[in-house]
């Protein structure tokens, strides 16, 4: 048998051999020499060590306060109507409001009704009840789409952009005056800019804003929506536009804003393999405001049958799991699709479609879709009732989470025997009682008793950065 030599990596380490083992050479004295449990640290070995990582980032850093630049600040609409321009008239969206306290009244008339139609807790019920009421009456409608587009059936679309843009901007002058009259979010959705509705989509959206800018200024919170987008090309097109019609008619450079309608499967996975959402998100800088997502384009073009389409399907979850990652800390916002169940008919397919409704709302907000469309009067019940509820029935826990870490109080952060509070989930909390506050789920009074925070700290708190740090 053949005897290895000794490994002089594997030798032990004990005091004799540690007595052979050759001294060390001294190292340089460093700038900070340390003390007792205290390592040493060469400072200017650190500055130069610092400066080449600068110089080799610097070009990364700049890119992703570019592309990444954090949530968008102020509020957003839980969610979109969208109604046909040329029905669209005076009054429209507190007509909507009555139209769903009537519903209310038929079908649901006391809170256990309500509750049971809506499919809430017990007891939630009637305090959600009364704030759905209230709401019904004093904002009906948050964001408002007229649409050129599939639900427009009229047949001189020139006139009807002109009627509705006089009409659009008739509404704004009088909004402070009658409540519930003009939503805070308006806009159009136009045709698409494939090539055989192009020139269709640029002459309405010139007409639209000439009328409207002709009788009043651009109403705040105004947003074009860009449907059937099939690459990353055709969003850099729409800023160019919107650069162009600001131009034209007199507007602030930057002051058009649009969103993506998200209902072709090219944007999900593009022919060269890649997700081309991402693409999309960074090619029109902050003029894109948004996703959306289209339920039953998107499910058609993949061969989901009529029947099986819904926003609870499995590649409609697909879909929007891409879009959420492609927008993730990009400042552009997500909203999901409609369910077309609508309520009408006797009671129990109003019921029905009510409590699909409700439960299709809550799954999206469990989900981080804060926002989405709703095609029907009655629907404003429904989603009302379901986002209302989201946040009352979490609202307890979350304020005491984020008071624990405003405080620094017994059982918050770093506390023995409690789960410590991160800043980006102290954020979380934040970002969603503002939204709680910005709907009405929240009133600022509740929110000051069991937070200690007024809007602005909320805000504070929710912005981007190390959160209460």
């Amino acid at each position: 048998m053949t005897t290895q030599p000794p490994d002089p990596a594997r030798a032990p380490t004990g005091p004799a051999n540690l007595a052979r083992a050759p001294a060390a050479e001294p190292a340089s004295a460093p700038a900070d020499q340390g003390g007792p449990g205290r390592a040493a640290v060469d400072q200017a070995r650190l500055d130069s060590m610092l400066a080449e990582a600068d110089r080799a980032l610097a070009a990364a850093d700049q890119a992703l306060a570019e592309d990444y630049p954090g949530p968008r600040p102020g509020r957003q609409p839980v969610h979109t109507v969208y109604l046909p321009a040329d029905r669209f008239g005076p009054g429209m969206a507190a007509q909507w409001g009555r139209q769903a306290l009537r519903s209310l009244e038929t079908w649901a008339p006391g809170p256990a009704e309500f509750g049971e139609a809506m499919e809430l807790p017990a007891a939630l019920a009637a305090d959600v009840r009364s704030l759905v009421l209230a709401k019904l009456v004093a904002e009906p409608v948050e964001d408002l789409r007229l649409d050129f587009e599939d639900g427009y059936t009229g047949d001189d679309e020139d006139t009807d952009a002109r009627a509705a843009a006089a009409c659009l901007a008739g509404e704004a002058a009088a909004g402070p005056v009658l409540a519930g009259t003009v939503p805070p979010f308006t806009g159009l959705r136009g045709k698409s800019l494939e090539r055989a509705t192009r020139r269709r989509a640029i002459r309405t959206l010139d007409l639209f804003l000439a009328e409207l800018l002709s009788r009043a200024p651009l109403p705040a919170g105004f947003v074009v929506t860009l449907p059937k987008v099939t690459s990353a090309d055709q969003v850099t097109a729409m800023a160019r536009l919107c650069t162009r019609l600001e131009q034209a008619h007199g507007l602030a450079p930057g002051l058009l804003k649009f969103e993506v309608q998200v209902e072709t499967p090219q944007l999900i996975l593009g022919a060269d393999g890649t997700a081309a959402i991402a693409r999309c998100v960074h090619a029109a800088g902050d003029r894109l405001t948004g996703l959306h997502f289209g339920t039953y384009d998107y499910s058609a073009a993949l061969g989901i049958a009529a029947q099986q389409q819904s926003m609870a399907h499995p590649v409609a979850d697909h879909a929007r799991a891409v879009m959420q990652v492609a927008a993730a800390g990009t400042g552009v916002r997500l909203s999901d699709g409609s369910s077309n169940v609508l309520p009408e008919g006797g009671r129990d397919e109003v019921l029905e479609a009510w409590g699909l409704h409700s439960r299709l709302v809550r799954r999206s907000l469990e989900r981080g879709f804060y926002q989405g469309w709703d095609l029907h009067p009655a629907q404003l019940a429904s989603r009302y009732a379901a986002t209302f509820c989201f946040f009352r029935e979490g609202l307890p826990a979350a304020a005491a989470r984020l008071r624990r870490y405003v405080a620094r109080a017994p059982g918050g952060r770093g506390t023995p025997g409690r789960v410590p509070e991160e800043p980006a989930t102290a954020r979380a909390l934040a970002g969603y009682l503002a939204r709680g506050l910005d709907c009405g789920a929240i009133t600022e009074p509740e929110l000051a008793d069991l937070t200690g925070l007024d809007r602005a700290g909320l805000e504070t708190l929710a912005a981007p950065g190390p959160a209460g740090r």
